[in-house]
Order: C-alpha cells, then sequence, then structure tokens
C-alpha cells in the first residue's frame, strides 16, 4: 500500500512566469535536447571534412584531415604519409614515411636523429655495444 502526499504552496509571480514561458513553448522542447544543441553550439557540426581550412588555424593538431579529425600526415603514426596508414611496432613516421628508428643510420632513435659517418644504428643508439 503506497500513500502519497501533496502541498500546495504559494507561488511568486517570478515562478509562475517562467512556468507559463515553458508552457507556451512545447515544440522547441518535445524535439528533445539535440535541437538545442546546434543552437548553443554553432560549430559543433563543423568538421574538417566540411571545411578544410579549419586544420590550418592555429591550435590544430595538424594541417591535414583525416576521417573528420585533423592530423598531421608527416609525423602520426597512425597517418603516415596518407589517412590509415599505420607504421608498424618498432617504427615511427618521420617525413610521410614509416622508418625504424631502433636500426636506421639515418634516424636512429627518432626522425633526423643521424648517426656520425662509419657508425651503426642498434636499439636506437649510435654505435652501441
Amino acid at each position: 500500500m503506497v500513500l502519497t502526499t501533496s502541498i500546495a504552496l504559494p507561488v511568486s509571480s517570478a515562478e509562475s512566469d517562467e512556468r507559463s514561458t515553458a508552457t507556451a513553448a512545447p515544440s522547441l522542447l518535445s524535439r528533445g535536447i539535440y535541437s538545442l544543441y546546434v543552437q548553443y553550439h554553432p560549430r559543433g557540426s563543423m568538421t574538417c571534412d566540411n571545411v578544410p581550412r579549419a586544420c590550418r588555424a592555429s591550435g590544430s593538431p595538424g594541417p591535414d584531415c583525416c576521417r573528420k579529425q585533423c592530423v598531421n600526415m608527416m609525423t602520426d603514426n597512425q597517418n603516415c604519409g596518407q589517412c590509415g596508414k599505420k607504421c608498424q611496432f618498432g617504427q615511427a613516421c618521420c617525413g610521410g614515411s614509416c622508418v625504424d628508428v631502433m636500426y636506421d643510420p639515418k634516424n636512429c632513435g627518432g626522425c633526423n636523429k643521424r648517426c656520425k659517418k662509419g657508425s651503426f644504428c642498434q636499439y636506437g643508439m649510435c654505435s652501441y655495444a
């Protein structure tokens, strides 16, 4: 058995105005919360596939657009040189190419870290022995 009670409290004129405007616009509220998102966040739907210039703005992760995200295809291991090209384990994206930074004397331990002439790259270090 459930017992419910209700209490009637006096309502001020400001509260009654708020209630009357909320009931006066049921069409706006009946569309759901997602209809309000575009109204309050006009840039929420702006992605780089719609506006490619967005990736060139200051603070952007990179100048290229891949799958609606701004990336730098010269350094991104998930999009190296082209969208979706992933570098394997132990490789890094250097200048848009996947290179083995553990054994490449031109990129030993990282991009553009050259070993001295005559030395070799092993385990990401020049002339490791």
